[in-house]
């Protein structure tokens, strides 16, 4: 786990550049809060807008970023506000609390800048929880946060836009589908709110000064899954972290020292930007060690501090864990078969837009691949709990790496015809509609389960294999028979619960 997080593949040093980024755009804001002579809880407050800022906008264009942006404080002071407002009101407060929480979570269904807008008003309650706002502190906060994103913005889209040298990702939205609580973001948004109810409930039962622990955990949780199975593997993987990194916190007593805690604070924020994408467990490790450095500094760091926040985190990691099993399951099989058909789907469009390009028209696949790119991260996602080492479901486990394994084979051959299709010499042949055609016909079979896609795939001609492009159609061909076998094998079971 650690390797993966560390020596992982960093293509471009697309991790490096987003984490270094980071460092400097969080550390600009806190520096500028302190050279204004603002309190170490405005410092705190506006740092972790920025960090937000830099973390959780993540539209496909950077004019999207920009606008994305510039709408936090919109969500942010208003809830910040209101938090202050009903610091001393509890009932009020833990129902407002809750009624963030599931609007937070609603608002993934307008996508990355909805998700983004509903982090942050949710990090803005609970920093107010954090840091014990009241209303007297408003307007410095506001100074505070209004000057960080600034800081952030001018970093981000200013000093360091690396961006705008690369070509936009694919944006692929999650399977949403539906009115009502047929829509996966509703049923979502109720879980949350009722995990999160569970886990306030539970939490000031633990303690009345820390509870909003277990809310976070609970929050957190629930960024970035879908199915019931992936919210509970990501609750495990935060308790995981949240403990390691409270050993580690604890083990280094340098909380008192404001430059050796500044110094491991920046160390933590460019842990958690750098492994975000590749180990959810050591993020969380660094988030837990910059949140141990933050209540050094406040001067109230103790074991049982930390012991408590073990606790707080369970509750909460629980409470999301009841929610999703039990209100309104999402299963890991309607949402991976929902990934899988989008990814085939794509294998399908890939190969098209290469043909009409080897035809002599004006077609492009380079996008199609690196959408189905971005769809396959989504199916190792939705699998993440079938192929965890702790699942005790090995048939399913076996299944699931199979599938995960055909499809990284049809994404290698997409990208090689993608490739001998980029070549200005490469010319039409009469095989070629043919193969595309039965690449068609082998993704229909698979995405319609009344068709059997070995009735429809003919065995290619061993001279195909002398042109490159037919080589990588009739591999891919291949493939997708295999994928037969999983998919739609007779007497299968469901891939996930």
């Amino acid at each position: 786990m650690l390797k993966r997080a560390f020596v992982a593949p960093d293509p471009g040093r697309m991790r490096l550049r987003f984490a270094s980024r980071a460092v400097l755009g969080i550390g600009l804001a806190v520096a500028l809060c302190g050279a204004l002579g603002h309190s170490l809880v405005a410092a705190v407050t506006g740092g972790l807008a920025a960090l937000l800022a830099l973390f959780t906008v993540t539209d496909p264009t950077v004019r999207g970023q920009a606008v994305t942006t510039a709408l936090l404080p919109a969500v942010g002071l208003p809830v910040l506000a209101l938090a202050a407002l009903l610091h001393d009101i509890p009932l009020a407060r833990d129902l407002a609390f809750l009624g963030v929480v599931g609007a937070g979570v609603y608002a993934r269904r307008w996508g990355p800048r909805g998700h983004s807008l509903g982090v942050f008003g949710f990090m803005t309650f609970f920093a107010a929880q954090f840091l014990h706002t009241v209303p007297g502190q408003l307007p410095e906060l506001y100074a505070a946060v209004l000057l960080s994103l600034g800081a952030a913005a001018a970093v981000r889209f200013g000093v360091w836009c690396y961006e705008r040298r690369l070509p936009a990702p694919a944006a692929v939205a999650a399977p949403t589908g539906g009115t009502g609580l047929r829509r996966i973001t509703t049923r979502q948004a109720v879980q949350a709110t009722v995990g999160a109810g569970f886990a306030l409930a539970a939490g000031q039962l633990l303690s009345d000064q820390r509870w909003y622990w277990a809310v976070g955990a609970t929050w957190w949780v629930f960024v970035a899954t879908t199915s019931r199975g992936e919210t509970v593997v990501r609750g495990f993987r935060r308790f995981l972290g949240t403990v390691l990194g409270i050993v580690l916190g604890f083990a280094v007593p340098l909380h008192h020292d404001p430059v050796v805690a500044a110094a491991v604070i920046a160390v933590s924020v460019f842990g958690i930007f750098y492994t975000a994408h590749v180990s959810y467990t050591w993020m969380m490790l660094a988030v837990t060690v910059m949140a141990s450095m933050l209540y050094g500094l406040l001067g109230v760091l103790d074991p049982a501090l930390l012991a408590l926040r073990v606790s707080e985190t369970a509750v909460g990691a629980l409470g999301a864990a009841l929610a999703v099993l039990l209100v309104l399951p999402v299963t890991t099989h309607s949402v991976t078969e929902a990934w899988v058909e989008r990814a085939l789907r794509c294998v399908h469009a890939c190969t098209a837009e290469a043909a009409d390009r080897l035809a002599g028209r004006d077609a492009d696949p380079a996008p199609r691949v690196a959408e189905l790119e971005a769809v396959l991260g989504r199916v190792r996602l939705s699998l993440a709990p079938l192929v965890h080492p702790l699942s005790p479901l090995r048939h399913r486990k076996g299944r699931a790496r199979q599938v995960l394994a055909l499809l990284d084979a049809c994404a290698h051959e997409v990208r090689g015809l993608a490739s001998v299709a980029a070549d200005p010499e490469a010319s039409h042949d009469a095989r070629l509609a043919a193969a595309c055609r039965r690449v068609e016909s082998a993704v229909e079979a698979l995405t319609v389960p009344a068709r059997h896609p070995h009735s429809v795939v003919a065995a290619p001609h061993p001279a195909d294999a002398e042109l490159p492009v037919l080589a990588h159609l009739h591999a891919l061909e291949r493939t997708l028979v295999e994928l037969a076998v999983p998919l739609r094998g007779a007497g299968r079971a469901t891939l996930g619960a």
